[in-house]
């Protein structure tokens, strides 16, 4: 972790890929956190839900892109809310392309079935036909 500036007040990498990321719904969620920039997980396939995308285990896909996050124990129990652990999603340990471990955010392969996969492994915000639909979770409380 040191390689990326990781220090005591920021013990956690996580790996964001969906409505957290700069500009998104939810990137508030990520106030304090310490922007490590880029990063690709290989190992996962990235699917388009419609107002949030959703990663699965998939070997073969294309690498995740992402952005890496430098983040408190107290910040990613905040996450782990955000994202509905365990229900909605599973929290993974991954090792990243450059062979870091990271957390990142997993769904499972039957939430998926019917939806379209993001070939280049990127998702780009909300389908235009669900932009509106969903109004972002309020800012978390420490």
């Amino acid at each position: 972790m040191a390689r990326h500036g990781v220090g005591s007040d920021y013990p956690c990498l996580v790996l964001v890929y969906g409505s957290l990321k700069r500009g998104c719904s939810n990137h508030h969620w990520l106030a304090g956190a310490h922007d490590l920039g880029e990063a690709e997980l290989p190992g996962l396939a990235l699917h388009d839900l419609g107002p949030f995308p959703m990663a699965v285990a998939s070997p073969g896909a294309a690498p995740l892109r992402g952005e890496l996050y430098g983040v408190s124990d107290s910040q990613l129990a905040l996450l782990d809310q955000l994202e509905g652990v365990p229900r909605l999603y599973r929290r993974e340990r991954r090792q990243l392309a450059s062979g870091d471990p990271v957390w990142v955010y997993v769904g499972r392969k039957r939430q998926v079935r019917h939806a379209p996969l993001l070939e280049r492994g990127v998702w780009e915000g909300p389908r235009q036909g669900n932009r509106g639909r969903r109004e972002p979770l309020p800012k978390p409380q420490p």
